[in-house]
């Protein structure tokens, strides 16, 4: 099993832009479908963004297509997520996650190892 840490975090400037980054330790990255989703206080855990294990295939959530883009690094074992301009509505904490079956679906069926999450606040 892979575990993941996110990092980069922090305040979201409107109409600016940030790198959330997940660093994954353990076996198999290249092997894993990888996903970002966020979540704010009363409310569902909203899925992001996913990319297939090769890289070559990615899908948003509709909220925030044009916006973020989620490339990864097989190599350094680590995925990103480009956060840019961005809104109020973007603020919460985001968290990455991890598909043993190689698999992307817009939702959180597959996903079996998950951070502990990084916090973007509204500035505002």
């Amino acid at each position: 099993q892979v575990q993941l840490e996110e990092s980069g975090g922090g305040l979201a400037q409107a109409g600016g832009s940030l790198r959330l980054s997940c660093t994954a330790s353990g076996r198999s990255f290249s092997t894993y479908a990888l996903g970002w989703f966020r979540q704010v206080p009363g409310k569902e855990r909203e899925f992001v963004a996913a990319i297939t294990p090769s890289g070559e295939t990615t899908v948003y959530g509709e909220s925030v297509k044009g916006q973020f883009t989620i490339p990864k690094d097989n190599r350094k074992s680590k995925l990103y997520l480009k956060m840019n301009s961005l809104k109020r509505e973007d603020a919460g904490v985001y968290y990455c996650a991890a598909d043993p079956s190689g698999i992307i679906v817009e939702g959180e069926i597959g996903y079996e190892s998950w951070g502990q999450g990084t916090q973007v606040a509204d500035s505002s």
